[in-house]
């Protein structure tokens, strides 16, 4: 038989009433006892009730995360971490996604009557900009992810862009690379995961005292595989002499690795390259990838976390709050000093 509330109250030695108050992610609970009703919930195997939910609270206990692709490992990642913290607060997740960077797919999404089997959404526009911030403002939960708009009318979580691609930078540079690659730029571009990148890729030049060359910025329009395998090709068949490559994102780092590989490049002896995002992959990579962590599970967690305070509420009174994830670098074979 299923698991129920009072059996889980049961095993942790608490009160059903509390066994809830942790599921909903009620504060003041002591760490203690949320960590035993955790360690009774997984035990067991508890899943809630959410029809019973729904009709007591009117909610459905699900909650909808719509992403641009889920063939991008960031994205597919991303989703398994916000569904392990949904779960961990007694949610389940829909996901949708948003067709690559589809601006009107999006905005079909913020009025689709699927959301209508949700009680709050989880959003990560890549097609809209900062000018269409003014959709944002729905009459449902929402929790704005990623670096398309700023300033908008919802809680917003993001990452350190800026800070991480300049600690990125600075990490090449501290093994005495100064001719450093970029790989992923997008023309023109301000606002943007792939903008506040390379703005933080100039940081680090500048405070190191090298010169910018706009030469050794590989342009792409997706961040896939492919992508950077074609803007590495690019850069080496221009000429330009780099020592050093920071891919905008693993995928295009492991893309642009093999061309590197292929043309007799050693890695990284010839070139240190470092990525972004801290892919699973890119720890079976041949050499390792040096990389970012952009806090990825910190992202999930805290936007699964703000959406449920939100739907808990439904007053509106708090002002729209933006959540900054803390970075690391980790180094791995990829930078690695040659011996």
């Amino acid at each position: 038989m299923a698991a129920t509330l009072k059996d889980v109250a049961l095993a942790a030695g608490v009160s059903i009433k509390t066994v809830s108050n942790v599921i909903n992610d009620y504060q003041h609970i002591r760490a203690d006892t949320k960590q035993r009703v955790m360690e009774a919930i997984d035990e067991l195997g508890y899943s809630p009730n959410l029809s019973a939910r729904s009709l007591r609270s009117g909610r459905t206990g699900v909650i909808g995360l719509a992403v641009p692709e889920l063939s991008l490992s960031y994205f597919a990642e991303l989703a398994d971490a916000v569904i392990t913290a949904a779960e961990r607060r007694g949610l389940k997740v829909l996901i949708e996604q948003t067709g690559g960077g589809d601006r009107a797919r999006e905005l079909e999404i913020l009025r689709s009557p699927r959301l209508q089997m949700t009680d709050g959404l989880l959003f990560s526009p890549l097609g809209m900009s900062n000018e269409d911030a003014h959709y944002l403002d729905v009459n449902f939960p929402l929790v704005l992810l990623g670096e398309r708009i700023f300033g908008g009318p919802t809680d917003h979580v993001t990452m350190s862009n800026v800070e991480s691609a300049r600690a990125a930078t600075a990490h090449l540079i501290s093994k005495g690379r100064r001719r450093i690659a970029v790989v992923g730029g997008h023309r023109g571009e301000v606002i943007g995961s792939a903008g506040l990148r390379l703005r933080g890729y100039q940081q680090a030049l500048e405070e190191a005292g090298i010169p910018f060359d706009p030469a050794l910025v590989g342009h792409t329009t997706f961040w896939h595989r492919a992508n950077g395998a074609t803007s590495m090709r690019e850069l080496l068949e221009s000429g330009v002499e780099f020592d050093a490559m920071f891919g905008m994102n693993d995928t295009l780092a492991l893309g642009a690795m093999r061309v590197l590989q292929e043309a007799g490049r050693r890695i990284p002896d010839d070139v240190a390259v470092i990525g972004f995002d801290d892919l699973d992959e890119g720890r079976y990579s041949l050499p390792t990838l040096s990389t970012i962590d952009p806090g990825r599970v910190e992202i999930a967690d805290t936007a699964v976390r703000v959406l449920q305070e939100r739907i808990s509420r439904r007053d509106g009174d708090t002002p729209p709050r933006e959540f900054e994830a803390r970075y690391q670098v980790i180094e791995r074979e990829s930078s690695a000093l040659p011996g």
